[in-house]
């Protein structure tokens, strides 16, 4: 299935895997409406975008909030005409343990990681049921299947996404014609760990990375866009994506 004309909300995109799923969406010929906080990043995404012919559009959006997201699907909405995909992608990992209370961490994470995707699916969801067509794919992790000591509210989160893809595509395939995608990926170099302010934990993730070659940004833009691309009748539920050497 071509996404040629596509219209896609990436959430997450000014940055890893949403900037370079981004490219790659734009690059297959879809409409691409970048949202992210740092507007400056966005900026030169999109004028990276339109260099390579393809078209997008800068969203200054906080996930969080509900005012701003409205804002933003509308803005994409009256440039390029309705949503056809929803790339809910915007998350923070800030590792640390249980007994260190990091508790503004644990929140921030719950808001982004959680409300953040029921903010943005509930913005764009009125535009994919009105035309009875859409695919929504949301990012959650191997940490939404496993759990990983240091990891434990992220893997929450992570665990809450999995299942609320799930439900999403129980309650949404067959009622609006909806699809649902949920990619697990394993260990990614991404930003993610720039955001551990333990610095064991950090320590424990720069470490990891002498023992394995991780993905990149654009393995997971390539597992996107398989999902997207797939026959109309099939809906890749769910997938499953890890470094060769991790064992994990």
């Amino acid at each position: 299935m071509s996404i040629q004309g596509k219209v896609a909300l990436i959430t997450g995109a000014s940055s890893g895997i949403g900037a370079a799923t981004a490219l790659k969406l734009a690059a297959n010929g879809a409409k691409v409406g970048l949202a992210a906080r740092r507007a400056d990043r966005l900026a030169q995404l999109v004028s990276e975008i339109e260099k390579a012919g393809g078209q997008a559009i800068a969203l200054e959006m906080d996930v969080v909030d509900n005012a701003s997201v409205t804002a933003g699907v509308a803005k994409l909405v009256e440039a390029f005409g309705t949503v056809d995909i929803l790339f809910n992608n915007a998350g923070l990992m800030p590792l640390s343990d249980i007994d260190m209370l990091k508790t503004d961490e644990w929140h921030r994470m719950v808001d982004v990681n959680i409300k953040g995707v029921l903010n943005t699916t509930a913005a764009v969801l009125p535009h994919m049921i009105g035309r009875k067509s859409g695919h929504i794919v949301n990012t959650s992790s191997i940490a939404g299947r496993k759990v990983f000591a240091g990891l434990s509210v992220y893997c929450a989160t992570k665990h809450a996404i999995t299942a609320l893809s799930d439900g999403m595509r129980i309650e949404l395939s067959k009622k609006h014609n909806i699809r649902v995608t949920c990619v697990q990926p394993g260990a990614v170099e991404t930003e993610l760990y720039d955001q551990i302010s333990d610095p064991a934990a950090r320590q424990q993730m720069d470490d990891l990375k002498t023992q394995m070659e991780f993905l990149k940004a654009e393995d997971i833009a390539e597992t996107v866009l398989f999902a997207l691309q797939s026959p109309r009748h099939m809906d890749i539920a769910e997938v499953f994506v890890m470094p060769t050497q991790q064992a994990w």
